[in-house]
């Protein structure tokens, strides 16, 4: 594997998916409401995939210098593994963090909507004190929530907003539904790592209820979407004057994929077994997020 190589896979490639499907579930219900601004859905994209990549290069360097890391399953650690310099990781974070503030700001330039910036502010910190500081959250069990919030309500909401200046209720049904699917991420993540997290005194979500709580949390998080906008559909078709949007629902179709990542869950896959599994979740949430956008784009 050349440098560049592990530097890539040291950024988590695979979890990108989390940054892109709340911009494109956001960015395809602004289409629907006339209000698609190209400009600020690339750089609304171009803030999540810093953040994300950014995240991932805090976390390995925050995990690799507590050691949490020295002993793990499933990507790249470049400080855990000694890849890299724990300086540099710390730097590549920085620097993706400067990316992410630097589009932020150009998305209040265009939207004249300058209180994001303490949105992406709050994030930035969040993102770092994940895994970094004296107190990470990550280590208290909050990282779900975290990427919930983050993840879900304000990236779909706020690439909503930043177009259309105006808030419907039924947007924050697709922003859960994509916080759900963010969040079965980090589950699959912490409950393949639970044994190690547990050793290492890193209490996740998934060690402080146990394993199996997180397969049935797991497993709820890659439900509940799919039911949330099914039900918004018939509420919709009942009552067109709600203004909600009755796109059809054809995000359905990514319900075979969704099984296939919970049925090994709930068959009591464990440690390595669960790596395909937290890929497919990822192309879970894209793949519904897709369809969500293709059902908003082809409705008039």
């Amino acid at each position: 594997m050349t440098k560049l190589n592990i530097w890539i896979q040291g950024a988590r490639p695979k979890t990108l998916g989390a940054a892109i499907a709340p911009v494109l579930v956001g960015s395809s219900i602004a289409f629907y409401e006339n209000s698609f601004n190209l400009l600020i859905s690339f750089l609304c994209l171009l803030v999540g995939i810093s953040i994300q990549i950014g995240v991932n290069y805090a976390n390995d360097y925050s995990d690799g210098i507590r050691g949490t890391d020295d002993q793990r399953v499933g990507p790249v650690r470049l400080v855990g593994q000694k890849l890299a310099s724990a300086k540099s990781v710390k730097a590549a974070a920085i620097i993706f963090f400067f990316i992410a503030c630097f589009s932020g700001l150009l998305v209040s330039f265009y939207s004249k909507q300058w209180w994001f910036l303490l949105i992406g502010l709050s994030a930035i910190v969040s993102a770092w004190t994940y895994t970094g500081g004296p107190k990470p959250y990550g280590y208290a069990g909050f990282g779900e929530l975290f990427v919930f919030i983050y993840f879900g309500l304000v990236a779909v909401l706020g690439t909503i907003y930043a177009q259309t200046l105006f808030f419907k209720p039924y947007f924050l049904v697709y922003a859960v539904s994509v916080g759900f699917f963010a969040s079965a991420i980090l589950v699959a993540n912490n409950l393949r790592d639970i044994e190690k997290d547990n050793l290492n005194k890193k209490i996740t979500l998934a060690v402080k209820i146990g394993e199996s709580k997180t397969r049935i949390l797991y497993t709820s998080l890659m439900i509940l979407p799919f039911i949330l906008v099914f039900v918004l559909f018939i509420v919709a078709t009942i009552n067109p004057n709600m203004g909600i949007g009755a796109t059809l629902p054809i995000q359905l179709l990514a319900l075979p994929l969704a099984y296939q990542c919970i049925k090994p869950v709930l068959a009591k896959a464990k440690n390595r077994d669960l790596i395909p599994i937290l890929v497919k979740t990822g192309q879970t949430e894209i793949l519904w997020a897709f369809l969500v956008a293709l059902s908003f784009i082809t409705t008039f």
